[in-house]
């Protein structure tokens, strides 16, 4: 439905002002997909959905929708308007001095009075706020007026949906809720999305895949288990979530047993391998805290039992509860750093306690 090719955007033509907000961008985007664009402020992911958009002309590359090119090289650009593209900004942007009704009706001047009002009512069905259609923006809460924001953008029926952190200005709760409600109506429509945030926990929960972007370039994209689990380098993996870094060794390939996999020797001892990134021999291993299993132990320095799991033992420094679960920050004397591990909330552990750590999912490596 979208396809980026070759995408380049460059801001400032003096050496001292130049700024390359895009780099060769390519994405693709199926019909009916979701896909969220993720990366820090100054990434380029903002450019990007100005440029699919039509709000900034790209110097290089080219953009189709649906098969029809509307930004690139041999073609005139198409304006904004003429895309097919409905946009959700941040906060909303709706006009003050008009109702519900008439903000979400407004890209629909061109139609018949009797079916501008049945997409309006439709639309305004669909995020559930048919009964507040008489009223202004200044009545409405933010979750909701973001709602009417949405519901302004699909009414014309378009091509694709662009969401500009769309959440951002809300408190925590309401953006729980209102990223379901966004999802579930996306969902029902079919509707193929792109989503800009900067949030790595929005764009995991929403996207069917998740581009990750950094310096201009989408350096990644994948489903979301796999770029957290099997992020491409260490900057990614850093970026996407707490990670625990250690030095291991890959173990050599004729060691291996063919049935089993490939296997990396740590701190932690031997762990099987989901992601190789590298080659046989000195390496630096990704280990996610929910993947470390906490028990406890008695003494921090007491030896293994011979049918004790492998691992570690170390003191529990401190811990932060959050209800559902709990982070534990653990010293063991065989790292200069704490070990952050996820733990569910109804463990009753104390600063001091001693806890045995064992690493219970496959891991992921990088060659130094």
């Amino acid at each position: 439905m979208l396809q980026i090719r070759g995408l380049s955007k460059v801001f400032g033509r003096e050496p001292d002002t130049r700024v390359t907000a895009l780099d060769n961008v390519d994405l693709e985007v199926a019909e009916g997909e979701l896909v969220t664009v993720l990366g820090p402020s100054g990434c380029g992911k903002t450019t990007l959905l100005r440029a699919i958009a039509g709000f900034e002309t790209p110097d290089a590359g080219s953009i189709a929708v649906a098969g029809r090119q509307v930004a690139g090289p041999g073609g005139r650009v198409v304006p904004a308007h003429d895309r097919g593209i409905g946009l959700v900004p941040q906060e909303g942007a709706l006009f003050p001095h008009l109702s519900v009704a008439q903000n979400v009706g407004f890209g629909l001047r061109h139609l018949p009075a009797r079916e501008r009002r049945a997409k309006v009512r439709e639309a305004l069905e669909l995020v559930g706020l048919e009964q507040l259609s008489r009223r202004r923006p200044h009545e409405l809460s933010g979750g909701q007026q973001q709602r009417v924001s949405l519901a302004r953008a699909i009414a014309p029926g378009p091509r694709v949906v662009l969401l500009d952190e769309p959440f951002s200005a809300l408190d925590e709760y309401l953006r729980e809720s209102l990223r379901a409600q966004v999802q579930s109506v996306l969902t029902a429509l079919g509707t193929t999305a792109v989503l800009v945030t900067h949030d790595q926990q929005e764009a995991l929960a929403l996207g069917d895949r998740v581009a990750v972007m950094r310096a201009g370039r989408v350096v990644q994209i994948d489903e979301p288990r796999t770029a957290y689990y099997r992020p491409l380098d260490l900057q990614l993996a850093r970026f996407l979530g707490e990670a625990v870094i250690v030095e291991g060794e890959m173990l050599p390939v004729a060691q291996l047993d063919p049935l089993a996999g490939p296997s990396v020797s740590c701190i932690f001892g031997t762990l099987p391998v989901a992601g190789w990134h590298g080659r046989e021999g000195h390496c630096e291993v990704l280990i996610r805290p929910e993947n470390i299993h906490a028990s406890r132990a008695e003494d921090r320095f007491a030896k293994r039992a011979a049918d004790a799991p492998a691992g570690l033992v170390g003191t529990i420094r401190t811990h932060t509860f959050y209800g559902h679960d709990e982070v534990l920050q653990v010293q063991v004397p065989e790292l200069p750093q704490q070990i952050p591990v996820r733990v569910l909330g109804d463990h009753d552990y104390r600063v001091g306690d001693h806890v045995r750590l064992v690493v219970e999912r496959p891991v992921c490596t990088y060659a130094c």
